[in-house]
């Protein structure tokens, strides 16, 4: 229905073709030449040789360049038979025959083709040229950066901590602007690529498939929905149109013990290859990842001090051009994967610990097609299939003590989650009217299901001297299934006025089955670049954006319920148990808690705002200050009532939750050198909301205890921090890559006995936080045959320290104040030396 409702729009556009101009006039071709990215997004060309030759014997060559806008104009023809040819670097060539009689206007447009062997595609901060063009400006990774930068996993959500504002809390989550990974999205290729029950970033993309990546604390666009904290975008590369391979990481990572080799460390080897099936009509990419790590947690006895991951991506993508303005894109990521003891720490041992294992697919298919019009119809199809389990290591009660965990973990869960997604999207073709309009419009229509079980065994809470202080048994099958529905329709129109002004203005409204019936989110956003050089650009935005209802969310109910035992010093009994009901409560607690019998109607809502100066210093230097405020409402939280004078105790749900984040920036961005780099940015900001959110208690496990919701500062607030990134280009080749990370340690609350806030949470915070990775490798040419019939391939030859200075940079902390140990930080990070060894173009 959307698809056919966007087609009939394009059909009621004008056409382009021949215009008859008045009679007699000498006859004239005209167009715009743009290129097509793998995601069927057009950009004009500035720059562009365009000639046109005459079928005629003995006529004169005529050639232009295209200007600004991608245009290009060739008038006062002879009426006759011409070839029209467009080449540019990086891009396929281009050429037809076209005709003109008297009197006639040709229009004529031209779409190019990116050429994946020549092409080296980086999209960044801009160093020597601001656009005045971008309303916003987004923090952004290339593929040569993600291929060249220090990093301790080669994976997209390692690469992510390199942007100012995301962070990794000490459970592993990711944190984008104060929310956690699973408030934020995950788009690939422009459609969700998260867990469907947990929205958490779990589904890989294997890094040598990224064309580029980019954080959004806010869109740019009212085009996409479903999360209240920020976007990434991951675009991936077009296939190789001639054959081609890549192989990366083959060296593997021995361990070591008191100077005897103790095995393998880790092992994680990457095969990129491809080629035309048929040649310009159908290529593909193949990348595989095997992935055996063993990572080590200090302050634990070797070798019961080990994470163990095994895994196995496989992602294939065949693009299929049909015709020049028509291009077909499929892909299937398939990815199973397998962590033991995936949650120990320094006061975690193994055995009380949770394995997690996942395996699915995720299929993709966009379809893009160039209108005779001018407008671009795309359609983007997805859907996922994932599966998850989790389990302790034993059925043994679950022990919480002053010093840490033991027994064996409580909680095991299984689940079989989809999701499906349709996105059309019709770009209309450029409109004048006062300026230059690029109005997008299209849908989104999405549907999430999961289906599976959640069984606990008991957990005790102990003294220090041993004794039980409180007991929490479970009651209930916990079998779990929902589902979701959610659709929206989006309008968004690019306005540029003159060279000097932009203004982006959109709305989205969505509709869920499970949350708002209806939800309005407007976007509006402007660039101003006074004076005639645009040298400096002022931007500034608001939007309002609405979240999915999290799966979790709507089956709370159905979790297993808690029952809660308190005993005295002697192991007596001290009241009756407590029947902790899982129970929805009313978004109107004015007047005390209110239970009702559906989940709320709602879901979580971000109003974002920002300012921003961008100012070019020089030709390879450029300044960027900028201001955000985000504000977050409905939050799902998480709270435990107990009333034992009324025995109304519950462990309530309900959506009063929110959340406030700000933040200043301060960034600069240089090319000092030629194929050199550095980036800059200092952070400032400040994030408070509440504590118990439903993810940050049941994602990536469900936490054993449940304290009463408290709002303070947030678990991942970091006042201060500097990340600065830097890619050089020394002499003999030699290619130099250091990253640098300081930053305000992560803050941690005071608990008593039970568990409980024995202060203002979150009031006390790990000592500065400060690494120094560096990598430094030398391609060297191959001139083995066979190889080189691939194309011209390299040794890549270096070696990388993470952490090279040996900070100690603490994991762990004790934070109960009956323990001996309080206040004493444990779990320090050490220095890890490897060697690289790749073979690439």
């Amino acid at each position: 229905m959307s698809c056919l409702l966007l087609t009939r729009v394009a059909s009621g556009l004008p056409q382009d073709g021949k215009n008859s101009d008045a009679h007699g006039a000498a006859p004239s071709i005209t167009g715009r030449v743009s290129a097509i990215t793998g995601q069927g997004e057009t950009n004009d060309l500035a720059g562009v040789a365009v000639v046109l030759s005459s079928q005629a014997p003995g006529s004169i060559l005529q050639s232009t360049v295209t200007d600004e806008g991608g245009r290009y104009q060739f008038i006062q023809l002879p009426v006759g038979s011409y070839t029209l040819e467009v080449s540019q670097d990086g891009f396929q060539s281009w050429a037809k025959i076209v005709m003109v009689g008297q009197g006639e206007t040709l229009i004529e447009n031209v779409y190019l083709q990116i050429n994946n062997v020549t092409q080296e595609i980086e999209v960044h901060g801009q160093a020597s040229d601001i656009s005045a063009q971008s309303v916003e400006t987004t923090s952004n990774l290339s593929s040569r950066e993600l291929d060249t930068l220090p990093l301790a996993q080669h994976k997209v959500t390692e690469a992510l901590t390199l942007t100012p504002g995301v962070v990794r809390t000490p459970e592993g989550k990711l944190n984008f602007d104060g929310q956690s990974e699973n408030q934020g999205i995950l788009l690939l290729n422009s459609t969700e690529n998260v867990d469907p029950v947990t929205g958490s970033f779990a589904i890989p993309v294997p890094i040598d498939v990224v064309q580029s990546m980019s954080v959004h604390s806010a869109p740019d666009s009212a085009e996409y929905g479903g999360f209240s904290g920020g976007m990434t975008r991951i675009e991936t590369k077009p296939p190789m149109d001639t054959w081609s391979f890549k192989v990366d990481d083959v060296t593997p990572s021995l361990r070591g013990k008191n100077g005897h080799l103790r095995g393998l460390g880790e092992l994680t080897p990457r095969v990129l290859f491809g080629g035309p099936v048929i040649k310009s009509k159908l290529n593909f990419t193949e990348e595989l990842t095997y992935e055996l790590r063993k990572e080590v947690v200090r302050g634990l006895p070797w070798p019961l001090n080990e994470t163990k991951t095994r895994g196995f991506t496989s992602f294939t993508e065949f693009q299929a051009i049909l015709s020049p303005r028509h291009l077909l894109t499929f892909n299937i990521n398939i990815f199973p994967l397998r962590k033991q003891f995936a949650n120990i720490t320094a006061l975690v041992p193994q055995t009380a610990s949770s394995d997690y294992g996942q395996h699915g697919v995720s299929l993709g298919i966009s379809d893009s097609y160039q209108l005779s019009s001018g407008g671009l119809l795309y359609t983007s199809l997805a859907y996922t299939r994932f599966d998850s389990n989790a389990h302790g290591q034993g059925q043994a009660d679950m022990l919480v003590t002053p010093e840490g965990w033991g027994g064996n973990f409580f909680n095991s869960w299984s689940r079989t989650a989809t999701e499906f997604e349709a996105r059309p999207a019709l770009q209309l073709p450029v409109k004048s009217w006062h300026g230059r309009h690029e109005v997008k419009v299209g849908v989104d229509v999405s549907r999430r299901s999961y289906e599976g079980n959640s069984v606990s065994h008991p957990i005790e809470l102990q003294r220090e001297d041993g004794s039980v202080a409180e007991e929490i048994s479970f009651q209930g099958p916990g079998l779990l299934r929902t589902a979701a529905t959610e659709s929206a329709e989006f309008v968004e129109d690019h306005w540029t006025l003159n060279d000097h002004l932009v203004l982006d203005a959109g709305a989205r409204v969505s509709s869920q089955s499970v949350g708002r019936a209806a939800a309005f989110g407007p976007h509006v956003g402007i660039a101003y670049s006074p004076g005639k050089n645009g040298k400096t650009v002022f931007r500034a935005a608001a939007g309002l954006f609405y979240s999915h209802v999290p799966l979790l969310a709507t089956d709370f109910v159905d979790n297993p319920t808690r029952v809660i035992t308190f005993f005295d010093a002697s192991g007596a009994v001290t009241g009756e148990p407590e029947l902790l009901q899982n129970t929805y409560l009313a978004s109107d607690l004015s007047s005390g808690a209110q239970t009702t019998q559906r989940a709320p109607g709602t879901s979580p809502r971000t109003f974002t705002w920002n300012v921003e100066v961008e100012r070019e210093l020089r030709q390879d230097l450029n300044l960027r200050l900028s201001y955000r405020d985000s504000q977050t409402r409905d939050l799902f939280i998480v709270d435990p009532v107990i009333n034992i004078a009324a025995g109304t105790s519950m462990l309530g749900l309900t959506n009063t939750g929110s959340s406030h984040y700000r933040q200043f920036e301060a960034a600069i961005h240089s090319r000092p050198f030629r194929r050199s780099e550095l980036s800059i940015s200092y952070v400032w900001s400040r994030g408070r909301g509440d504590l118990n959110t439903l993810s940050d208690t049941f994602i990536p496990f469900e936490q054993p205890l449940i304290r009463p919701n408290a709002s303070g500062v947030l678990p991942s607030d970091i006042p201060n921090r500097l990340v600065s990134w830097g890619v050089f280009e020394l002499p003999l080749k030699i290619i130099f890559s250091p990253v640098v990370d300081l930053h305000t340690g992560l803050p941690f609350s005071k608990v008593d006995l039970l568990q409980n806030y024995a202060d203002t949470p979150n009031s006390l915070r790990f000592p500065i936080f400060f690494s120094l990775d560096i990598k430094v490798y030398r391609d060297i040419p191959l001139r083995i045959p066979l190889i080189r019939r691939f194309g011209e391939r390299k040794l890549r030859l270096g070696v990388y320290s993470l952490d090279l200075t040996n900070h100690a940079n603490a994991h762990d902390v004790y934070n109960n104040l009956v323990s001996p140990l309080f206040g004493r930080f444990a779990g320090f990070q050490r220095r890890i030396d490897g060697l690289d060894l790749d073979i690439v173009e």
